[in-house]
């Protein structure tokens, strides 16, 4: 933490402050993380959790196919006069058990049904122990190689503009993904309370996160420090406010699967996981952005005391702010849509919509992160600008700048073009004329 490190695409150089200043700075982010090991290892999952496919109604096996033909017929056990019309749907099965086999299943004619071609790539569940005519179900459509192209697109235009700190950036990215999957999902499974898992989780994403991406210099140790603290503010509004609203956790039907699923799961402390998490991402990107502004203020006016700098990069973060408040607000109301939507079709007034839970979530975790990012501003931008001047002498206000006096008016000689083209392109005495 002591060393200088170069700029990491925020500015110049990092390292500013005292070396007592970035001791302290290191200590408190040093207990954090030990705090957030020890935190994840008593949280730690368990690992012979059982599987409930069978009791989740998601029984039988995901295979892949190829779809050969296609034909348009009655259904199973109906007559062409019923006019009950399926598509059935010859495949040729391409992985699992039955791997080369050839079978069909069918589907509806319907709107509502899906539109499968002659050469689509196919999901479809196998259950052996039905009849023969039953036991292949269209499940999905395969979508790995879009999404693949769509990952190797992302990751190329990734390290395109931000070189080996993308490459950084997609390792970090790699490891969130880690530490979500591998620790904080399994571990609310086991039943432990997913506020305090979703805040270890939070704290160890955020460490590696951003020293991976950013590198490990002081800059973005205030950075970190903006971002805790913003983040508790975040989760003590969370915990204020569902249970002011009196949130069962029951607003949707993977509540119901889950406590099925597990008795043991805290399905209300979910909400407050998923809000912690969810404003994590925003932090991040606004409070490195205000140390980032409070070091380049701070390089290039080094005078500046604790509160001239405090101003100057506030007014930076107001601008961010109320762009990314209309970017989170904007992203959970899309995620919303088709949920809105069919209440609005029910005959549901705005208001009605608005305080059932299902909505209500989504307001009380737009609004409690917008806070945390509002919040998060003023925090890391007043922590910035007090670390950033104590390496250095105590900044004074600006001298007033004195108007420069004018020449008396009769020492001044009226020049002609003439004159000053002369006097500015050639000597007075030329060497060598």
């Amino acid at each position: 933490m002591a060393q200088a490190h170069s700029s990491h695409g925020h500015g110049g150089s990092n390292t500013i402050t005292s070396a007592q200043t970035r001791w302290v700075l290191g200590g408190i982010v040093g207990f954090l993380a030990v705090a957030a090991v020890a935190g994840a290892f008593v949280l730690r999952p368990d690992a012979d959790r059982p599987v409930l496919a069978d009791a989740l109604g998601f029984s039988g096996e995901l295979v892949q196919a190829t779809a050969t033909t296609v034909l348009d017929v009655p259904c199973l056990n109906t007559a062409e006069a019923d006019g009950i019309r399926c598509s059935r749907v010859t495949i040729e099965v391409t992985s699992g058990p039955t791997n080369g086999e050839e079978a069909f299943f069918e589907i509806p004619v319907s709107d509502a049904s899906a539109r499968i071609d002659v050469g689509d790539r196919l999901v479809v569940q196998y259950d052996a122990d039905n009849p023969a005519e039953l036991q292949y179900f269209f499940q999905d459509f395969q979508r790995d190689r879009p999404l693949m192209l769509l990952g190797v697109l992302f990751a190329v235009a990734v390290i395109a503009l931000g070189r080996w700190q993308g490459v950084r950036a997609l390792i970090a990215l790699g490891v969130i993904g880690l530490v979500l999957i591998g620790f904080a999902f399994p571990s609310i499974l086991d039943g432990n309370d997913p506020t305090a898992v979703a805040m270890v989780a939070a704290v160890i994403i955020a460490l590696v996160a951003l020293y991976l991406t950013h590198g490990v210099t002081e800059m973005i140790t205030v950075a970190l420090l903006g971002t805790f603290a913003a983040l508790v503010l975040t989760a003590v509004l969370a915990v204020i406010f569902t249970n002011f609203a009196n949130f069962t956790g029951f607003g949707s039907e993977d509540a119901f699967y889950l406590q099925f699923a597990s008795a043991k799961i805290d399905v209300k402390g979910l909400i407050l996981a998923g809000i912690i998490v969810g404003s994590l991402g925003v932090l991040d990107d606004v409070t490195v952005t205000q140390v980032s502004a409070v070091w380049q203020l701070h390089e290039a006016n080094p005078d500046y005391g604790v509160r001239r700098l405090y101003t100057s990069a506030v007014t930076i973060g107001r601008d961010h702010i109320a762009s990314t408040v209309n970017t989170l607000v904007l992203a959970y109301a899309g995620a919303s849509l088709p949920l809105i939507l069919v209440f609005a079709q029910a005959g549901r007034s705005l208001t009605q919509v608005a305080v059932g839970e299902l909505v209500a979530v989504e307001i009380v975790r737009t609004l409690v992160g917008s806070i945390g990012l509002v919040a998060a501003v003023p925090m890391t931008t007043a922590l910035a600008a007090f670390v950033a001047t104590r390496g250095s002498a105590p900044g004074s206000p600006d001298p007033p700048i004195a108007p420069t006096p004018s020449p008396p008016t009769e020492l001044v000689a009226e020049p002609t073009a003439t004159s000053a083209a002369w006097d500015d392109f050639a000597p007075d005495q030329p060497a060598g004329w």
